[in-house]
């Protein structure tokens, strides 16, 4: 495996907090459709030197250089919000004062 590797980042034009990273250069069309629909029009977000030990916000290096070798690209999706029902009744609570 690489110990390094330049990666770009898409974000989903679909999907809130979504993310997609794929290397550097890697054709749109040559993931799968059914990803490619799902995930709707990507919009850069950045390009980056990846390292196995870098950290990001959601994953690690390590992580991404794993699912890039396996399908050629790693999809980051939103954190489950355990609070969600608690915020959401809260808000409407907030709301109707």
């Amino acid at each position: 495996m690489k110990d390094r590797q330049f990666v770009s980042v898409f974000r989903s034009s679909k999907k809130a907090d979504t993310y997609i990273y794929v290397r550097r250069g890697q054709k749109w069309d040559e993931l799968p459709e059914g990803l490619r629909s799902i995930f709707g029009k990507p919009v850069h977000a950045m390009d980056l030197l990846l390292t196995p030990e870098k950290q990001l916000s959601r994953t690690t290096g390590q992580e991404v250089f794993e699912a890039l070798s396996e399908k050629d690209f790693f999809l980051q999706m939103p954190e489950e919000q355990e609070t969600y029902i608690v915020d959401f009744k809260r808000k409407i609570e907030q709301n109707q004062k």
